[in-house]
């Protein structure tokens, strides 16, 4: 069966839809919105941001409704890696270098704020006691595509793949085999599945690196990048989980996770040793 692709580069990266039909002008539109909506909201790499106000005042501020979702998720993240993963990452990857100019020049690191000292998150309401800086990329770019994937639904598209950079969501009942890209061999794969109808996203520590041995998986107690895992993969319902999990694996046993989320996984370690959920389905080589 024919497939017809709508690629585009948004936040920092590129996507691709694909769907049996072609997509019509007034939904790339709607696209095209959604995803300016959501960079002015978010993004800690444009100065008109909601995000770069947050950085610079404390007050209140009122994001979009749908943000209340990603709020919860982080929220649970939080509570479930004791504090590691959290959306005031952004002062310690802007002090790494991983700045909005892409300095890649590091500073002195500080000690990051505790969530319920700065940050009362309710509903889409953000109140705060200090200027902090927000980074939401643990599990915002999963989120992008399912509101992105909303939109095709919302116009009875029901066949569909939304891939940001191998971070997709499928629908559909044509088959969809991926390959699990080996982050110590990034031209092998170490297994494949085939994802139907649900979300896969991958994290690995060989992503967005710089400097001396600096990427972009940090660890607020060390402040330092982490160094015992260096690659996960993670299956859900929704991209927004398993881009999140994807990130708390690298901080979390999935055992503890699993008491909040629903999801499938494979992790690999420094080294090269590979743990799995008891229900993946894929093959692993």
């Amino acid at each position: 069966m024919q497939k017809h692709s709508y690629r585009f580069d948004a936040i920092g990266t590129q996507w691709d839809i694909e769907t049996v039909l072609p997509l019509p002008d007034e939904l790339r539109g709607a696209i095209a919105a959604q995803v300016e909506s959501f960079d002015v909201t978010y993004s800690r790499f444009r100065s008109d941001s909601l995000v770069a106000q947050v950085a610079r005042q404390a007050g209140v501020f009122v994001f979009p409704d749908n943000a209340q979702q990603l709020f919860r998720v982080y929220r649970t993240l939080y509570e479930a890696t004791n504090g590691k993963v959290t959306p005031l990452i952004g002062t310690m990857l802007e002090n790494a270098g991983y700045d909005a100019d892409y300095s890649l020049v590091p500073k002195a690191q500080v000690t990051l704020a505790k969530w319920d000292d700065v940050l009362q998150w309710k509903g889409a309401i953000l109140k705060t006691t200090q200027p902090v800086t927000l980074d939401v990329g643990a599990a915002g770019k999963g989120y992008l595509v399912d509101l992105i994937s909303k939109l095709l639904e919302a116009a009875d598209i029901t066949e569909y793949v939304v891939d940001a950079s191998g971070d997709f969501r499928h629908r559909g009942v044509i088959q969809n085999i991926v390959g699990l890209e080996d982050p110590l061999h990034p031209d092998r794969v170490i297994g494949v599945i085939d994802v139907m109808n649900k979300s896969l996203c991958a994290s690995a520590s060989n992503r967005r690196v710089w400097g001396n041995g600096l990427h972009h998986i940090f660890d607020p107690d060390t402040k330092s990048p982490t160094n015992e895992i260096v690659a996960t993969w993670v299956i859900a319902d929704d991209t927004m989980t398993a881009d999140g999990i994807a990130t708390a694996l690298f901080f979390a046993e999935p055992d503890v996770l699993a008491r909040r989320f629903s999801f499938e996984y494979v992790r690999m370690h420094t080294g090269g040793a590979i743990d799995y959920s008891p229900a993946f389905e894929g093959k692993l080589f």
